[in-house]
């Protein structure tokens, strides 16, 4: 018999973070023979030095002949990250239950203390995004509409839609790197909304969109301007207008605030622009913007590339033309678009997100604000000190990257503990709001693209060469790269959180790293049985209500086969996975029999019998 269990809510009554004053009820379970006198919960709130909280357990009756319940209910008053265990007062000395894996305590005087995460109960998340898909668009590489466009940078090299990025160094004019361009822009988005609207998508993410000199546009130029390739600022209205009232699809846009591009009108190192830019003068009104060690040649730049200098965040100047009343948060708010996705967040200090949080919800309360951060966004320490993201005051959700390796490492390689735990640990130390919202990709700008790292070899550590030798799978390995792209999708929709794809996934397009995840979308040639997939569950996912705000349950887990309830009030949705080499019968229980199936396996007197990779989702 376990001892106690924080992801089980016979010892844990709320399995997630809780809100201020919420309260909570602790029980363990503790074997008779330690002759236990007395139970303690000891809590530390972090930021609070050495000093605990000592909460006294009450007895609460026998559990069988041989152990006994020891209970008390736990709440906070302040937001915060709480870690604690349990103490035991036994005739042989203290006992201390911790964290030994998995949620599960047992004896031990070493191991790890529980988390539990605690948010303002006035925290509130955007409920447009919940239960819904988002799409991302790398601008430059989605649709090109042929409109004519002027004041285009004559540096910029134009490709051909079918030509692949450069990624030779000798390719690269005058040197410099991402300066092909494809010519997608926002009238191509707009043009596109049927075919997005048929995935049921309700919120397209757009990567940068900004005046700036590269194809990724991260090394923002000027903030107040469309970059002229991708179109203009009615362009964007017209676009955030469209997809809103004729598809009901939102738009949140990237915004780059850690770093400008040196070539922009507020560094300005190659006085492109009319401006007087920090590494032209001291007095210039953007100087204090940046991070000068020796001027003006050597400044701090974004993990060290001169031509990304970071920016001081904390300036008061910075924050109010980001912040301010007509800040630029607020100029591209009123132009229609409904949040923003903040890219490494985890590099701006709490002062700038607090203001962003601030200047994002008095213009829209009901606007997003989604952070990348790569790991668990609760316990994140960076810069000194441990960050309050999801606490209430800064963001609303992260890029869900725990989950994204989750179901990529489970499909590719089968663990099902391993899943189930990576799946847990965020749900128990996550605010539901939060939960509910979180971006679940499988593949973005950043990563290998979701086939290629399912079905194709490990580029990890692998140079561009070698990336580009293996950047196409053989035709086996497609084959079985589609078939794992359903089953990672499959999971991917039907998770806590909402579903993002990586605009070409859905095709099935290939690629490595940077610039091989970044072709142009493949019009033609598309893999219509994966396209057709995931427009079936598009339809699956935006017509169930569980998918919205239910309940992740763990019903089963053996080897590589594992099965999934969500329920809420509405009803409740099963999914079971078989990723073994042979069929596996998974028990389920009798409610299922007669449920009703969406794909070819039915559960049979409580089992769902599953062929060698397989799956099936039940409704009830």
């Amino acid at each position: 018999m376990l001892i106690f269990n924080s992801r089980d809510k016979n010892y844990k009554s709320i399995i997630s973070a809780l809100a201020t004053d919420e309260q909570c009820k602790l029980r363990i379970t503790v074997p008779r023979d330690c002759k236990c006198s007395s139970a303690t919960l000891v809590v530390t709130k972090e930021g609070d030095g050495e000093c605990a909280a000592y909460y006294g357990m009450f007895w609460a009756g026998m559990c069988g002949d041989d152990y006994e319940y020891w209970e008390l209910h736990f709440s906070a008053t302040t937001p915060g990250l709480y870690f604690y265990h349990f103490e035991l007062d036994t005739p042989w000395g203290k006992s201390f239950i911790m964290n030994v894996g998995n949620g599960k305590g047992d004896f031990s005087a070493d191991s790890n203390e529980f988390q539990q995460t605690v948010y303002d109960k006035n925290f509130k998340t955007p409920d447009f995004i919940k239960g819904g898909i988002i799409y991302q668009i790398f601008p430059d590489r989605f649709f090109n509409s042929k409109t004519k466009k002027d004041n285009v940078p004559a540096n910029r090299v134009m490709r051909n839609w079918d030509d692949e990025p450069y990624w030779r160094q000798e390719d690269m004019k005058d040197g410099i790197w991402n300066n092909d361009y494809f010519g997608g822009d926002l009238k191509g988005i707009e043009r596109k909304l049927s075919y997005i609207s048929d995935l049921g998508v309700s919120c397209i993410y757009l990567n940068p969109i900004f005046e700036a000199h590269s194809n990724h546009r991260y090394d923002t130029a000027d903030y107040e301007k469309i970059d002229s390739l991708l179109g203009s600022e009615d362009d964007l209205k017209h676009l955030c207008t469209v997809a809103r009232e004729r598809y009901g699809i939102s738009i949140i846009l990237d915004g780059v605030f850690s770093h400008t591009g040196c070539d922009s009108k507020y560094f300005n190192m190659y006085n492109r622009y009319n401006t007087v830019g920090a590494y032209n003068s001291k007095e210039s009104p953007y100087y204090s913007w940046y991070k000068f060690i020796d001027y003006p040649d050597n400044y701090q730049a974004w993990w060290g590339i001169r031509l990304l200098p970071e920016i001081a965040e904390e300036d008061q100047g910075y924050r109010d033309y980001i912040c301010g009343e007509n800040g630029i948060l607020r100029k591209w708010m009123r132009c229609g678009i409904s949040g923003w996705r903040l890219d490494v967040a985890d590099e701006l200090p709490d002062i700038f997100l607090d203001d962003l949080r601030k200047a994002v919800k008095a213009e829209n309360e009901n606007a997003i604000i989604i952070g990348e951060v790569w790991e668990d966004a609760t316990n994140k320490f960076a810069y000194g000190s441990r960050r309050r993201y999801l606490l209430g005051e800064q963001l609303d959700s992260v890029m869900n990257y725990p989950f994204a390796n989750a179901i990529l490492d489970f499909v590719r390689y089968g663990n099902g503990d391993r899943f189930f735990n990576s799946i847990m640990s965020i749900i128990e130390n996550y605010p539901p709001q939060v939960l509910n919202s979180l971006m679940n990709h499988i593949g973005t700008h950043d990563t290998m693209r979701a086939i290629t790292r399912l079905a194709g070899p490990d580029c990890q550590g692998k140079d561009r060469d070698w990336q580009h030798k293996n950047n196409t799978l053989s035709s086996y390995d497609y084959l079985k790269g589609v078939s794992m792209m359903k089953m990672a999708s499959l999971i991917q929709f039907t998770l806590p959180g909402v579903p993002s794809i990586y605009y070409g996934d859905e095709v099935g397009m290939q690629g490595m790293k940077d610039p091989f995840n970044r072709a142009a979308m493949q019009w033609k040639n598309q893999n219509k049985i994966l396209l057709k997939w995931y427009q079936r569950l598009g339809q699956i996912r935006r017509g169930t209500q569980a998918f919205i705000d239910g309940e992740f349950i763990p019903v089963y887990c053996e080897n590589s086969a594992i099965a999934y309830e969500r329920a809420n009030h509405t009803g409740s949705v099963l999914v079971a996975v078989n990723n073994n080499n042979e069929e596996v019968k998974i028990l389920v229980g009798d409610s299922w029999n007669n449920s009703y199936c969406y794909f070819d396996y039915k559960c049979e007197n409580g089992i769902i019998t599953l062929p060698p990779h397989r799956y099936t989702m039940l409704s009830k």
